[in-house]
Parts: C-alpha cells; sequence; structure tokens
C-alpha cells in the first residue's frame, strides 16, 4: 500500500482521497481552508454525495484517513501527490484560471524534500502538466527533491461519484516519463479497469473531448425535442428507439433543460477556448452552449403562453440543484428560470429535498431578491395555491408524489415537466394543464406517405416483444 497526499477536499479532491484510503492506502487530504479541514475532522463534509460520509468516516477511524492544512504533514513520505484543486473560468471567456493550481505546485516545490509522483487530478488545459513541472522545478527548495508529473483526470459523475471511483470505465493516464505513469497505474490494478497510458497532451484532452462530446449528446436531443414538440413526436419514445442502436446508446439521451453543474458547461466553454486561440472556429462547440442556454428559456415561454402573463403570478419550482442526488448548484438551471420568472413579476415557491442551503446562497450570491421567493418544506407547500409548477431537477421524490393532491392544492393546475418525469396521459386524468419538453400533446398526422405493404402488428406481439427486451 502507498503513501498518499490529496491537495484540496472540494469534490473531486475528497472523493478521490476517500476512495484512495478505502483501498487500503494512507491518505491525507490538506487545504489551506483551516474552517474547512476543521470541519472534516469533526465529520462534517462540505459536499452531499450518497456513501460519502460513511466512508469517510470508516477511513478515518481505521487511520487510513487524514486532513490537515500543513503542507508538510501532507508531504512527508508521501509517494504520490494529486492536485485536485479548483480551476474555474478565468478572465478571457472560457479560459481556465489556473491559479490554485500554480499555487500548489508552488508549495508543493517548496515542503517537498524526497521523490514523488505528481498527479494532475483536476481538469486543466492542455499544456497544464509542463505548467506544473515548470513552477516545481524553478519553485524547488531542497536538494534532495526530485518529481514526475501525470495527468490522471478524473471522470466522476455527481451522484454517483463513489461508483465511479470504484469503478472506472477506463483510467487515463499521461507523462512523458513512463515509468511514472505505470506506477501511477499500480495504484489502481485492483479496480481491474481499462487503461490508457498515453503522452501529457493527449491525457489533458480526453478529458475534454468526453465532456464536450456527452453535452453535444445532450443539447442533441434536445433540439431533436423542440422539432418532435412541433411535428407532433415524443422525443421520450424517440430516445428510446435511438438508445438501442448500440453506436449510439440510452445515456445522456434524456431531453430537458440541458446541462449544468461544474464540468460540462466550464468543459466545453474552455475546449471552445483553446480551439479559438488555436485559430480554428469549432462551430459545434458553440452550437452545443447555445442550445443549451436556449432551452432554460423554453420554460419562460411555455409559463407565458399557459397563464399569458406571468405578472401576479405564484410558480413552483421542483428542484434546485443541476441534477439528483447532489446538491451542486453551479450553473444550475433553477437560478436563471427563479431569476427570469421574478423578473417577469411573479413570486415563486421552491423546495429541493437536499439542495436547501446551497440553492439559497445560489440566489443570494445571484442578487436575486428573495423576497420574491419563499423556501417550503415539501412539494405539496411549494403546490399550494401556486398558478403553475415547474419540475426543474428529476428527484426520485417527485415521481412518486400524491398528484391528485398536488392538482387539488393548486390555483390553476398547470404543469411544465422540464425534465419529462410524468406521462402526458396520466396528468391528463388527474387534470392537469401538461406541458413536457419535446412531447406534444396532440400528435400530428405523419408527415410519410402511407404505404399498402405496411404490416399491421398486434398488439400482443409488441408486449411480448417488450417484456423479452426487459428480462
Amino acid at each position: 500500500m502507498s503513501v498518499i497526499c490529496v491537495i484540496g477536499t472540494g469534490y473531486v479532491g475528497l472523493v478521490t482521497g476517500t476512495c484512495l484510503a478505502d483501498m487500503g492506502n494512507t491518505v491525507t487530504c490538506i487545504d489551506i481552508i483551516q474552517e474547512k479541514i476543521d470541519r472534516l475532522k469533526q465529520g462534517i463534509l462540505p459536499i452531499y454525495e450518497p456513501g460519502l460520509e460513511e466512508m469517510v468516516e470508516r477511513n478515518v477511524q481505521a487511520g487510513r484517513l487524514n486532513f490537515s492544512t500543513s503542507y508538510s504533514e501532507g508531504l512527508a513520505d508521501s509517494e504520490f501527490i494529486f492536485i485536485a484543486v479548483n480551476t474555474p473560468t478565468g478572465n478571457h471567456q472560457g479560459s481556465a484560471d489556473m491559479r490554485y493550481v500554480e499555487s500548489a505546485a508552488r508549495s508543493i516545490a517548496e515542503h517537498l524534500d524526497h521523490y514523488a509522483i505528481v498527479i494532475n487530478k483536476s481538469t486543466v488545459p492542455v499544456g497544464s502538466g509542463d505548467v506544473v513541472s515548470r513552477v516545481i522545478r524553478n519553485n524547488l527548495k531542497n536538494e534532495n527533491a526530485g518529481f514526475a508529473v501525470v495527468s490522471n483526470p478524473e471522470f466522476l459523475r455527481e451522484g454517483a461519484a463513489i461508483r465511479d471511483c470504484q469503478n472506472p470505465d477506463r483510467i487515463v493516464l499521461g507523462s512523458s516519463e513512463p515509468e511514472a505513469a505505470h506506477k501511477v497505474a499500480h495504484l489502481y490494478l485492483q479496480l481491474r479497469a481499462p487503461f490508457v497510458i498515453t503522452d501529457l497532451y493527449t491525457a489533458e484532452m480526453i478529458k475534454y473531448a468526453s465532456n464536450a462530446f456527452l453535452a453535444t449528446k445532450i443539447s442533441f436531443i434536445n433540439e431533436i425535442a423542440q422539432v418532435c414538440e412541433r411535428l407532433g413526436a415524443d422525443v421520450k419514445q424517440v430516445s428510446v428507439g435511438m438508445g438501442y442502436d448500440k453506436r449510439i446508446g440510452h445515456a445522456f439521451l434524456d431531453a430537458g433543460l440541458g446541462y449544468g453543474g461544474s464540468c460540462f458547461p466550464k468543459d466545453v466553454r474552455a475546449l471552445a477556448y483553446m480551439a479559438d486561440e488555436a485559430g480554428l472556429h469549432p462551430q459545434m462547440l458553440h452550437a452545443v452552449m447555445d442550445i443549451n442556454h436556449d432551452q432554460r428559456r423554453l420554460i419562460i415561454s411555455k409559463l407565458n403562453n399557459l397563464l399569458g402573463s406571468l405578472r401576479n403570478t405564484t410558480i413552483g419550482i421542483l428542484g434546485l440543484a443541476f441534477k439528483p442526488n447532489t446538491d451542486d448548484m453551479r450553473e444550475a438551471p433553477a437560478v436563471d428560470i427563479i431569476r427570469w420568472v421574478i423578473s417577469q413579476g411573479a413570486s415563486v415557491r421552491v423546495y429541493d429535498p437536499v439542495a436547501k442551503e446551497t440553492g439559497r446562497a445560489a440566489l443570494e450570491r445571484e442578487n436575486i431578491n428573495l423576497e420574491h421567493v419563499t423556501f417550503c418544506s415539501d412539494a405539496y407547500g411549494v403546490a399550494d395555491q401556486a398558478d403553475a409548477l415547474v419540475v426543474v431537477t428529476e428527484w426520485n421524490e417527485f415521481k412518486s408524489l400524491n398528484m391528485q393532491r398536488i392538482h387539488d392544492a393548486m390555483r390553476r393546475p398547470v404543469l411544465v415537466d422540464g425534465r419529462n418525469v410524468y406521462e402526458p396521459s396520466e396528468m391528463d386524468r388527474y387534470g392537469f394543464i401538461y406541458r413536457g419538453m419535446g412531447r406534444a400533446t396532440n400528435p400530428a398526422p405523419s408527415i410519410l406517405p402511407s404505404s399498402d405493404s405496411s404490416t399491421e402488428v398486434s398488439d400482443e406481439l409488441v408486449q411480448e416483444s417488450l417484456i423479452a427486451s426487459e428480462s
């Protein structure tokens, strides 16, 4: 087993450090914020992630996981040093702010007194491995210190991070020193995942290309959803039909309000910026971003079409976090929707099962007047005397609500389903005026000519086929 230091106790750092400790290694997670470390020592986590709190507690009690603000303590005897600090968008549109990465590299150089492998876990622009190498080399204080730099991008999904960490699809390692990359690979051997070992630049690009592709799938299906809605098709069934094609797959084909969070928005912007700086014209990446932003505005358009005007109305918002199973409000669609609704004269009632405090803080950061926002303790409170209800986050809790009770509590039974959680026909039976994303209420006739040679398939045969495919 190895001695490891992880710099940064944010989402990536805390999950990575905890999982490495759970694999039997001795891990010290360091952060420069004393209050954060004090709370972690008390078992109070800065993020919500299913299963993480229990795993942290277990490994702390076993003596494998420690927290500190001291680089000297964290780096002592460490064979591997992971940099997992924040890389927010910089001053230039899309550029990555590297100050935290460079600060971590300088601190490593100042305190390192032996050979260690420095591993970039943060999402960093192509060429950042060279930057880290240069900063450490230029600031080394101890003549006994030596190092190699390896890029090891993370592919963690919020809400499923522990599972992703313990069962990765692949492990990407890039370095100009192959021996160092192979040593890092030994850390992960017990995970039995495929390895991609390459150079620094390629490893860094794999991360950006992966996230940009997934964001593209989301924007693609959202554009298809608009076409479906206009022509009378159901995008959920379109997605199912597409997904059975092995070349396409079902993942990331859920039409809705688009992507948010800390990765996709930032990484697509950063990749577009890198392409622009290289003298290219990344048309598709810009289109992906435009579609994603416009998707949120569709909610306001639907509300206005259904209510006539938002002035003096009460709009209920179900969900604040950018996705379920997290309290992360970064780039959350709810923030834009609430801002726009209030700007048109409405008041808002909101509820999220987890993102209560982070949601309130996010709205305050965006200077949204909280006098117009009521935070409710459950979904039924949100529906009380509401003129419309908007599903923004697809929490499982919302899928099992008593919809008759929701309907009866509302002043006007308008339901705008931004995540296609509910079936239109079922909501119609409850008496809702329902609008989903890409789900036409009155299917249009086919635009294709009819064919006399078409074969009629019985309902029984279709049902048998469905049962067989699900088993």
